[in-house]
Parts: C-alpha cells; sequence; structure tokens
C-alpha cells in the first residue's frame, strides 16, 4: 500500500490558467530507426564512447513512440489542461531539408489526435535540441542555412497539425545547445567553441524568427518560445565578481531574451562578433509573440574566475573551463535536488518580477514551460514540496503584477536525460528502464489532486 500525498494546498490560481505538463522526442520516443526517420545529432553523440555517463543512448528512451496512447492516457488521469512535447526534425525531415516522411508526420496527426479525444490541448515545440545529423554534418546551427531549413520544416508542421494546434512553441532552450552543445562539447554534437559557439546563438534565434512567420502564415495565433532563464547572483560586491556576474547574465539570459522582446543584442560589441547582417537579422527575431515561455529550475551565483570553490556550473555539475571569464560557485544554505540543484522557489518569483521590471510592456505574458526536479523513489514527498514551493512563488510574482498564463511541470515521465543517460528521474511518473512499465508516483497523485481542487473554483 502506498501512502497518501502530503496535502499541501495551493493558492487560487484563475480558471483559465493552463496547467500542462512537457516532455521531448529524444528523450522520450525511442523508435530512432523506425518508420523512415532519420538520424539526429543526439543519435550520433550518444554512440561514441563516453559521452553518456552511464553508457546508455536513446534508441529505447521510454518507449513512446509505440505506447503514445497508454501515456495520453496518463495524461487524461492527471488532469492536466495541456501537454507540451516536440517533434521530431529527423522523424519528420530525415535529412532536415528536401523529402517529407509521410509516417513521421502520421505519428504526431494520431498523437494530437488522441490528445484532443482526451481533453488535452497539445502543445508542439519544433526544436528540442534533435538537429538532423545531416545538417549537422554541414555546420549544424553555426550555418545561417539550418535557420531556413528549419522554417521549411516549420511549415510542413503547421500544414499538417494547425487545423488542430492552438499554441506553439518554436525552439526549446537555445542557450543551452550554445553552451553545451557548441561552447563546452558537453551535449550534442559535441564542439568545444568556447566564444567561437555565437554563431549557433544567432542563428537559432533568426530560425526563431522564420519559424514565427511560417507558423502565422498557416494561420497560427498563439506563438511563443522556451528560453531558459534564472537570477544571476553576484558572489560578492566586489569589482571582479560585479564584472562576471554581469558577463554571465549577458550571455545566459538577456542574449537569447533581449533579441526577441526588444529587437536588439544587449551589448554592441557582442553584435559585432555575429554572423550575416544582424540588424535586418533582429527585425525578423523580433516578431512580436503572443507569449513568452520561461524555463526556471535555479538561480546561479557567479563570480570571477580563480576564487576558492569557483568553477561549478548550474548544469547538472558541470565544470566550466578555466579560460572563461565566470565562474559560478556552489549556493549554500538550500536543500538540493538529487542532481545536486539547489531549491530556491523564491528565485522565480525574483525572476518574473525582474523581467516585468526590464522589459515592461515589451514583455507579452508569460508561461512557464519548465519547472521541475530529479529524485529517485516513487514515494517522492521531496518533489511535491518543490512543485508546492515553486507554485505559491509563481503565485507571489503573479501577485506582484506579472501576467502568467501557465504552468508546466518537467517531466511527464522518467526520461532519458541528455548525457545524464537514465541515472536523473525528473517524471511524476516512474518508469522501468528495463520493462518501460509506467508507475505514477505521489507527486502525480498529488498533482492531480491540486488540480481537481482548482477546478472547482
Amino acid at each position: 500500500m502506498t501512502s497518501e500525498p502530503v496535502p499541501f494546498a495551493l493558492p487560487r490560481f484563475p480558471r483559465d490558467f493552463v496547467w500542462g505538463v512537457s516532455t521531448s522526442a529524444a528523450q522520450i520516443e525511442g523508435a530512432v530507426a523506425e518508420d523512415g526517420r532519420g538520424r539526429s545529432a543526439w543519435d550520433v553523440f550518444a554512440a561514441e564512447a563516453g559521452r553518456i555517463k552511464d553508457g546508455s543512448d536513446p534508441r529505447v528512451a521510454t518507449g513512446h513512440y509505440h505506447r503514445y496512447r497508454e501515456d495520453v492516457g496518463l495524461l487524461r488521469e492527471l488532469g492536466v489542461g495541456a501537454y507540451r512535447f516536440s517533434v521530431a526534425w529527423p522523424r519528420v525531415v530525415p535529412d532536415g531539408s528536401g523529402p517529407v516522411n509521410k509516417a513521421g508526420l502520421d505519428f504526431y496527426d494520431r498523437l494530437v489526435d488522441a490528445l484532443l479525444a482526451a481533453g488535452v490541448a497539445p502543445v508542439p515545440t519544433l526544436f528540442h535540441w534533435d538537429t538532423p545529423q545531416a545538417l549537422e554534418e554541414g555546420g549544424g546551427w553555426l550555418v545561417r542555412d539550418t535557420a531556413e531549413k528549419f522554417a521549411a520544416y516549420a511549415d510542413v508542421v503547421a500544414e499538417r497539425l494547425e487545423d488542430r494546434v492552438e499554441r506553439w512553441i518554436t525552439l526549446n532552450e537555445p542557450a543551452e545547445l550554445t553552451l553545451l552543445g557548441y561552447g563546452l562539447g558537453q551535449h550534442a554534437p559535441g564542439r568545444r567553441l568556447l566564444f567561437d559557439a555565437l554563431p549557433a546563438a544567432h542563428h537559432q534565434l533568426l530560425g526563431h524568427g522564420l519559424a514565427v512567420q511560417a507558423l502565422r502564415a498557416r494561420g497560427a495565433t498563439s506563438i511563443g518560445i522556451a528560453n531558459s532563464h534564472g537570477p544571476t547572483w553576484k558572489a560578492s560586491a566586489s569589482e571582479a565578481d560585479t564584472a562576471a556576474a554581469g558577463l554571465y547574465d549577458l550571455l545566459l539570459n538577456r542574449l537569447f531574451a533581449e533579441p526577441v522582446l526588444l529587437g536588439r543584442y544587449p551589448d554592441e560589441e557582442l553584435a559585432a562578433l555575429l554572423p550575416g547582417p544582424v540588424a535586418e537579422d533582429l527585425k525578423v527575431i523580433s516578431q512580436p509573440l503572443d507569449w513568452y515561455g520561461i524555463n526556471y529550475y535555479q538561480p546561479t551565483l557567479v563570480g570571477a574566475p580563480g576564487a576558492e570553490g569557483t568553477g561549478t556550473a548550474d548544469f547538472g555539475g558541470i565544470r566550466l573551463p578555466p579560460e572563461l571569464p565566470f565562474a559560478p560557485q556552489e549556493i549554500e544554505g538550500y536543500p538540493r535536488t538529487d542532481f545536486g540543484w539547489p531549491v530556491v522557489p523564491e528565485a522565480l518569483t525574483e525572476l518574473l518580477v525582474s523581467f516585468q521590471e526590464r522589459y515592461g510592456d515589451r514583455l507579452p505574458p508569460v508561461v512557464i514551460t519548465e519547472n521541475g526536479c530529479s529524485y529517485e523513489g516513487i514515494e517522492d514527498a521531496e518533489r511535491i514540496a518543490f512543485l508546492d514551493g515553486h507554485l505559491r512563488a509563481l503565485h507571489a510574482a503573479m501577485a506582484a503584477g506579472v501576467e502568467v498564463q501557465g504552468y508546466f511541470v518537467w517531466s511527464l515521465m522518467d526520461n532519458f536525460e541528455w548525457a545524464e543517460g537514465y541515472a536523473r528521474r525528473f517524471g511524476l511518473v516512474h518508469v522501468d528502464h528495463e520493462t518501460l512499465e509506467r508507475t505514477p508516483k505521489a507527486s502525480f497523485r498529488w498533482l492531480r489532486d491540486a488540480l481537481r481542487e482548482q477546478a472547482r473554483g
């Protein structure tokens, strides 16, 4: 017999508030060589010895490609109003451009219909890091052509699904792909270019803008992006730490928000390093959005490099190279997830209020497109406390005047956690990675009950 979840009583959210959960194709679908799917950069990266910490790969993942109806049933039981998933670019356009794979489009067609039949709104993300390998071999996001091919792929997906999809997301976390994939080599495609990775940031943002145009042309009226953000805390008031924290914040937050929201890069010297007709590209990048997605996990404490205790980044303990002009430090005095990340709900309030203050009426309504934590165990009281705390922090930001339309938990189920393999468990649903059996956790039951209480009004 399982114990009942801790009965937290959440504050009341608006009746039209969107409650959802999130996943991504590369982390759950599996079936990487079935029904015409092409290879992705993550397929190739994971196959290289030493890239994935537990030696695993995403070939099976959670088997969602074949078990999607079971997973839609879990969404129905959970009672969420929306499901954020990603469309695998190499499943739809195997080489990134050229012939379209009908079987791949058919899968997402079936998934959307199943979601709608279950009363769950589909929220597709067009790109969640699984670049088609054929494009990666041609330079990937370091070259401008990838942005244009992404827009063509977006048009293909929109042509098939727009009649049943209301809310669209272009990109997920271009900052992480730029930093971890092209800058540090810790994620696919495994390049270690440091600041020479900046073209990947610009081309992803350009791809976002071009995809917005493609979606609008197909009639889409609710479009956003899912950028990762968190407060940057300076390690001290010293000039060196202040400068280091400011640069980190510029590169991880402002570099990806301000082109979209303000139509400019936050630093002229930085903009001069970017390729192409940047001023003209910014007009495409900054087209008005209907809402702005934020993935929030934690704040980052940053100081100048070389100080004692510096060098551990906020990306699952990845150590930044010493040649970078900033160094994240450990945040003390807070509980930690099993991933080692500090649990700081009030930093979500801080982040949202600071965005409202910085961007004013240029900030559209916000949706929290990811928020979650990694804990072991099915009776996961720590995850319940995490979600409760962050939802209260979100409510506090709304009370302070920030317009927030929705909240998506990361993630529906335990999955392939990128370079960590299957060693981290972010799911509301436990997945046995040998049998693929799904078991709802205590946090699943807690959220289900909380949503039922919200629905009572």
